[in-house]
């Protein structure tokens, strides 16, 4: 088996075992504390800002603008559609820059 496979097949088990895990431990309580909940809610909004500042700050203004551009439209629109406008600004833009 090459590492790709390898290092894909373990990073899919550590994902399905964090998530399984973190729900067995959650469903032992009866009910959380509303600060716990509020924690969680946070988590894909940290993740997504980790993942998108960097690009943000260190890339060319186009890479800037589509990020915007996609965050805009996410606030309206479905994930499927701010993804989409926010690829197609990063193409047009590139290809204007």
């Amino acid at each position: 088996m090459s590492d790709t496979v390898f290092l894909i097949l373990a990073c899919a088990l550590a994902t399905y075992a964090t998530r399984t895990g973190g729900h067995l431990i959650l469903s032992r309580f009866g009910t959380t504390h509303y600060r716990l909940e509020a924690a969680l809610e946070a988590v894909p909004t940290a993740v997504l800002t980790a993942l998108v500042a960097p690009s943000l700050i260190t890339n060319g203004p186009a890479e800037a603008i589509s990020i915007l551009v996609g965050g805009l439209v996410a606030l309206r629109y479905s994930l499927v559609v701010s993804v989409i406008s926010g690829l197609g600004t990063l193409i047009i833009l590139r290809g204007m820059l």
